[in-house]
Formats: structure tokens, sequence, C-alpha cells
């Protein structure tokens, strides 16, 4: 009997000890995104015939999140975001099923051009100002490119950043890209109060905020560790299409 309670108790002891393992291991904090490109002609029924996709088949860590793309390079596709989720639960996902995948290439491809771009990306929280879930129907993503090499140094900078966004109340969720090209970080500015959050006199000239932060001086270092360790970066807006998201 007492062999029995010791046996029990050691059981028990170990898998509260494994508890924080597999809450780590399922963190959903993985997101994946695909840019599609309609024909010029054809913007309606791709939209149409999108929608009917996303609200029937993409639920779950499969929902989706559609936006416009409104300025910059990729201006007039489309940005599918699937997720959050987990790398375990992306293991399991699969095809989402043959009526999925022939809905997507009879019904919504046959509209789309031969442009297209993918990949996936890990949410920091350690960087961001703003929780994972906590969206916004307008975003401007600002795309930072390290030098190779520089990772660190750029994860250094964004670590000032984030006081100054801080300081300044922007809302701004910060993701590192994961086995998807190029080696980059993702700045998605959410603005929870509009637009408006773009005009000169809603928030203090950054310079000016970010002094204040981290002392006189320290934007002109700020201007150096951008040019010796980024290699390129651009921004562009997006709007969030809730007629076109899953439901």
């Amino acid at each position: 009997m007492k062999q029995n309670l010791r046996f029990t108790t050691k059981l028990l002891f170990l898998l509260c000890m494994l508890i924080p393992f597999a809450g780590i291991s399922q963190t959903k904090n993985v997101i994946s995104t695909q840019r599609v490109f309609p024909k010029m002609d054809k913007v309606l029924e791709f939209e149409k015939a999108l929608a009917i996709h996303a609200q029937k088949y993409h639920t779950g860590t499969a929902h989706w999140r559609v936006f416009t793309i409104q300025s910059g390079p990729d201006m007039g596709g489309y940005h599918i975001t699937e997720g959050p989720t987990s790398w375990e639960a992306e293991d399991t996902r699969g095809n989402l099923g043959n009526e999925h995948n022939l809905d997507w290439n009879k019904n919504v491809a046959i509209y789309l051009t031969d442009k297209q771009s993918g990949g996936y990306s890990v949410y920091q929280d350690s960087l961001s100002t703003v929780a994972l879930g906590d969206f916004s129907d307008k975003i401007n993503i600002n795309h930072i490119y390290p030098k190779v090499g520089k990772a660190e140094n750029v994860v250094n900078i964004i670590k000032r950043l984030k006081k100054v966004w801080t300081a300044s109340g922007a809302t701004v969720a910060v993701y590192v890209a994961s086995s998807s090209g190029k080696g980059q970080y993702t700045l998605v500015t959410r603005y929870k109060q509009g637009l408006k959050e773009r005009a000169t006199g809603f928030r203090k000239p950054f310079k000016e905020t970010y002094e204040a932060v981290h002392g006189e001086g320290s934007y002109a270092q700020y201007l150096k560790d951008v040019a010796e360790f980024v290699d390129e970066s651009w921004s562009e807006l997006l709007f969030m299409r809730t007629d076109l998201s899953s439901k």
C-alpha cells in the first residue's frame, strides 16, 4: 500500500513538472501569411469567391483575416493571415481536405494572376506593445531586413523602440519571419484610433520622444545604428476586410 502511494505521489509530481513544458510547446504565436493578386477585371468575382471560401473552410486555428493592401509595391493585392497557431498544430493541419482544395482551385484561383507570396512569422511578445490578439482594422507594416549576421543588433534597436512606443502610446506588434526568405522583422503598427494617429500633432515628433526616453543625442545614434545594421526596409498600409474574412 505504501509503495503504491509513493508511486502515485511520484507520478503526480512528474506530471506537474511536465505541465509547464507542455504549455510552452503549445504556445499559439505562429501566423502564416499569403498574398494573392486578382486579375484587374475579376476583382468582384474574386472577392465573392474568397469570402465564401474563407467562411466555409477556415475556422479555428485556420481562421482567416483578410486585408487589402493600400500602398507600396504590393498595392492591389490581398494579404491573408491565418492563425495564430502553434508549430505542433501546424504539423497536423494538412491541406484541409480535398473539398477545400477543389473549392480554392476551381472557384477562387481562377481569378488570380501568377503573382503570389507567403510565409510564416512568430509573434515576439517581448518586443511588442500590443497583445497578439488585440487587432485593429487599419495597420501599417514596416518590413525590416537585417544585414547578414546583424539580427541581434536589430533586435536591440527594436528593444529601444519599444520604450519609445510605450511612451508615446503606439500599439505595435513585432514578428520575426521563420523559414520564409530573407531574414525579416515586421513591425505592425495597429491604429486602434484609426488613421488619425498618423496625423501631424497626434503624437509628439518621434525624435523628441526618442530623446526624452533615451537621452539627448540618442536619436543620432539610432540613425547610425539603422544605417549600420539594417540592410533594407519598406512600409505599407493595409485595411481589414471583415466581409472577406472568416466569421
